[in-house]
Parts: C-alpha cells; sequence; structure tokens
C-alpha cells in the first residue's frame, strides 16, 4: 500500500448473499439484522486514497482569481489616489484597504484548503461567508462614496 495514500474502508460482498439470477441479496432479511440470523456482517476491505493533482490545482486556479480581482479593485484605487479629488481620494483609500484585504483572505483560504486537502478530510471546501462579506463591504464603500459625492460636492 502506497506510505502517502490514507486507508478507507469499503464494503465487500460474500459469495454466500448471492441470489440464483447472480443478483446480491440484501443484507437483511426483512428487519432481521445479522446477528439475529446468525450470520456475520460483510468484511471490510482497506481501499486506498488518492487525492488526484486536478485537486490541488483548483486550489491554485482558486486563488490565483481572488489575487486577480484584488489587483483588478487595487488598481482602480490606485487610479482615484492618484488623479481624483479629495472624495476620489478617500473612496481610493478605501478601495486599497479592502483590495489588501482580499489579498490576506485569499492567502488564509488557500493555506486553509492546502492543508485540508493534505490531511484528506472530507467535506465541502467551500466558504459561504468570504464572498458575502466582500460584496458588503465593497457597496459600503461604493455607498459611502456616493454619500460624499453628493453631499459634500467639492
Amino acid at each position: 500500500m502506497d506510505a502517502d495514500a490514507s486507508v478507507i474502508a469499503v464494503q465487500g460482498h460474500r459469495s454466500s448473499t448471492q441470489g440464483s439470477a447472480g443478483r446480491q441479496a440484501p443484507s437483511t432479511y426483512g428487519s432481521m439484522p445479522f446477528a439475529a440470523r446468525g450470520d456475520q456482517p460483510p468484511k471490510r476491505i482497506a481501499v486506498p486514497v488518492r487525492v488526484e493533482p486536478k485537486v490541488f490545482f483548483a486550489n491554485e486556479r482558486t486563488f490565483l482569481s481572488w489575487l486577480n480581482f484584488a489587483i483588478v479593485l487595487g488598481s482602480l484605487a490606485l487610479g482615484l489616489l492618484n488623479f481624483g479629488d479629495a472624495t476620489g481620494k478617500i473612496a481610493g483609500a478605501a478601495f486599497t484597504v479592502i483590495a489588501m484585504l482580499v489579498m490576506v483572505y485569499a492567502l488564509v483560504l488557500f493555506q486553509w484548503r492546502a492543508e485540508r486537502i493534505r490531511r484528506r478530510d472530507a467535506g465541502p471546501y467551500d466558504d459561504r461567508r468570504g464572498p458575502v462579506a466582500l460584496v458588503v463591504v465593497l457597496i459600503s464603500a461604493i455607498l459611502v462614496n456616493f454619500y460624499l459625492r453628493f453631499v459634500h460636492p467639492n
């Protein structure tokens, strides 16, 4: 067995449970479990589990996608900081902070997923709160920008 692969148990089947038509008979007779029939449950067979390289590459693609978004947002912020008026500079500073937070978030999420993949943890690897928080923060920054633009025009 490969030293790098973890092991899970899967159900084996016994030749005595085969029906006359070659189909597998159910493991219980009605509601009668194995122990009541005096029979033993099927043996469990150890099978190595491989994590395919495409899983690691998908994690890396997601990380690079988040960084691409952060760079676009940072470019917008840099343009506002360099060529905007006072309100534009405030919005540029807010978008710069948001872009840096997105980069940190992407790195933490990438490392978290990579560690779970290496340990072969089961379960979903998606993050339901991060994108929602990002949308709320971006909408808040845009609303502050509109508020400053129309209430305090320069």
